[in-house]
């Protein structure tokens, strides 16, 4: 028995550099139970491989982890720190991943996140947005999201850990540009 196809309309292979200007990497996560913060991380590279096989297709990212922002400078500086990202030994965030499935209409991209130090598996919800051509330029658009346990990754919070949740929301809006060959 063969495998189904995919079909997946613009679908180009290649190697895709993510742009960061046409990008956003953002987070949710509760503070006091009672509200949602959002904030975001302003720097990152990322590469996305795509094959004949869809589920052949790869990704790596890499965030910068001092370019975490929620507009709140306070806080922002908190987070940066000891009880939370910690960039002054952690400095990236890393996803490399291990594997593309296809359930029904949902594609799920498995790999391990990396924060600091500390590589779990995650599972990302793919929503395939589109291929496309500007200028001469293919570019793909990819929306993504998961939920991860801070706690998982040594994230602590310290005493303010008890107001925020453990749980994070993760965001993602990628478009990338093929390379030329």
């Amino acid at each position: 028995m063969s495998a189904p196809t995919i079909n997946i309309p613009g679908y180009a292979t290649g190697t895709w550099t993510i742009d960061p200007i046409h990008s956003d990497v953002s987070f949710i996560v509760r503070h006091l139970g009672v509200s949602k913060v959002r904030g975001q991380f302003n720097t990152f590279t990322g590469e996305i491989v795509t094959h004949e096989d869809v589920l052949s297709s790869s990704v790596t990212a890499t965030i910068d982890a001092a370019s975490f922002h929620t507009r709140q400078e306070q806080r922002d500086s908190h987070v940066r720190g000891e009880d939370f990202l910690h960039v002054e030994e952690y400095p990236e965030l890393t996803f490399t991943s291990t594997g593309v499935r296809h359930d029904g209409e949902q594609f799920l991209l498995d790999g391990n996140l990396t924060i600091r130090g500390v590589t779990k598996p995650v599972t990302l919800n793919l929503e395939i947005n589109g291929f496309g051509d500007i200028n001469g330029d293919k570019v793909l658009g990819i929306s993504a999201s998961t939920e991860i346990s801070r706690k998982d990754f040594g994230v602590s919070g310290g005493a303010a850990g008890a107001m925020v949740s453990d749980k994070i929301q993760i965001l993602l809006e990628i478009e990338a540009k093929r390379q030329n060959a």
